[in-house]
């Protein structure tokens, strides 16, 4: 039913390009998803802990339809300046809502906690993240890399590093859908101390080791407890922030419910998901490329598609991590040797 796009990226949807900048001493960077033209969007959050700019405006009853970029950011709070910098870049290539004369690019944000996973963030008086959002906003290409950049560059999960993830998703009627995602989780997207995903039933091809579910599942695969790793107190902990985009002509209201499909994603891929101490986000956005008409039955497909791309991102995110000075995660290879 499903094949992947020619890339298996987000940017097989059609008018979307995507930016990476990081800085290794911090441990830390900004992955941005810039939209060729305005993209109809929406958000879902649920996660118990979010750290977020400008999600409002996507509410169904707002104004504002479509927006210019989105941003995912390290940092906590202090990552939210990174929307700053792509708004600079995008307002210097003329880009915004226009209003009063002025132009407003619109630019939603969501960060993840990545403070204390080894990295120098003794940066003194200002955080970095406004100039790293402007240099992903300058890089923003159709080919970009996974695991260990941008806002996946310090990220970590109950047992492993995180990662930068992305997959597609090609409907027969031609649609596509694709994610993007920073997987920041307290859960973990293995099964128990195994190199087995929870993903796995969507994998396509051998994108994250081919190795399927293990048979039998280990009684630790139900253990919600022991293997999260040690919390970091106070909110915006940990958090896995994603993307979700598709070529399909959607109503704003039909953008937010993408949104929500893709947080099954969340749940078929991270044991456990959408904790007290996860921020877990998804925007949506839809470029309206495609000329396929969406009927109703093509419109599950889309959703089902939204669902098992977003769970075959997350563990490619986890999958394509990279080991460097300071982690204080090993990398799935380094502990599957995979």
């Amino acid at each position: 039913m499903f094949r992947t796009g020619p890339r298996n990226l987000i940017t097989d949807v059609a008018g979307l390009k995507v930016g990476n900048s990081r800085d290794d001493r911090l441990k830390s960077g900004v992955t941005i998803v810039l939209c060729e033209e305005p993209a109809v969007a929406g958000v879902q959050v649920l996660g118990g802990a979010p750290g977020t700019r400008e999600t409002d405006l996507l509410a169904p009853q707002n104004l504002v339809e479509t927006v210019d970029a989105v941003v995912l950011a390290g940092g906590s709070a202090f990552g939210l300046d990174a929307a700053s910098g792509t708004q600079a870049a995008l307002r210097e290539a003329g880009r915004g809502f226009a209003v009063g004369g002025q132009r407003v690019p619109i630019v939603p944000a969501a960060i993840l906690f990545d403070l204390v996973n080894g990295g120098d963030k003794d940066w003194g008086r200002f955080p970095p993240y406004r100039e790293l959002g402007y240099e992903a906003t300058l890089a923003a290409r159709e080919d970009f890399t996974l695991g260990s950049d941008g806002a996946g560059t310090g990220a970590t999960t109950a047992t492993l590093k995180g990662g930068l993830g992305s997959a597609s998703t090609r409907l027969e009627n031609g649609i596509t859908v694709g994610a993007l995602v920073a997987v920041n989780a307290v859960g973990s997207a293995t099964v128990a101390d195994m190199p087995h995903f929870w993903a796995a039933p969507f994998e396509a091809g051998n994108e994250f080791g081919g190795l399927g579910l293990p048979a039998p599942m280990p009684a630790q695969a139900q253990d919600p407890v022991t293997k999260l790793r040690r919390l970091p107190s106070g909110p915006g902990g940990n958090t896995t922030i994603a993307v979700v985009a598709t070529d399909a002509k959607l109503s704003k209201p039909a953008a937010q419910r993408l949104a929500i499909a893709a947080h099954d994603g969340f749940a078929r891929a991270i044991w456990p998901a959408h904790t007290p101490m996860d921020g877990d986000l998804v925007f949506a956005l839809a470029t309206g490329r495609s000329e396929s008409e969406l009927e109703l039955d093509t419109t599950i497909e889309l959703y089902a598609a939204a669902t098992a791309t977003m769970a075959r991102a997350i563990a490619r995110g986890v999958y394509s991590a990279q080991k460097a000075d300071g982690d204080i995660m090993p990398t799935f290879r380094d502990r599957h040797g995979l």
